[in-house]
């Protein structure tokens, strides 16, 4: 895999601590935006929004995770800047189509 390639900003992730990441069921969740995981923090709790740490990832970063065996949700926009990139290293990913839920959140989960 290229540098440039790794190094592209996917999107952002949260955590409380180096073992409790921001998961929607067992997949951490990828948002395109601080702004958009801040929104998804509020709709789970003031208690995940308040602890949280907001960090962005790389495109390697999730490449690595998923090589260990990590899920990975997306968000739209996040998930628009991740398929492209991945289906140049051997994936083979699709447009997906984004529906609104009740909840406002979709994502499209992403395993090794």
């Amino acid at each position: 895999m290229s540098r440039e390639i790794d190094t592209k900003v996917i999107g952002c992730f949260s955590y409380k601590s180096k073992k409790e990441v921001t998961c929607d069921g067992d997949a951490c969740i990828i948002s395109g935006s601080e702004k958009s995981m801040r929104d998804y923090l509020l709709s789970m709790s003031n208690e995940a929004h308040d602890k949280s740490i907001i960090k962005k990832t790389r495109f390697g970063e999730i490449i690595q995770g998923l090589k260990r065996g990590g899920a990975y949700a997306f968000d739209e926009e996040s998930y628009n800047r991740f398929y492209p990139l991945a289906n140049r290293v051997g994936y083979n990913l699709k447009e997906e189509e984004f529906t609104p839920t009740e909840t406002g959140r979709h994502f499209v989960v992403i395993r090794s």
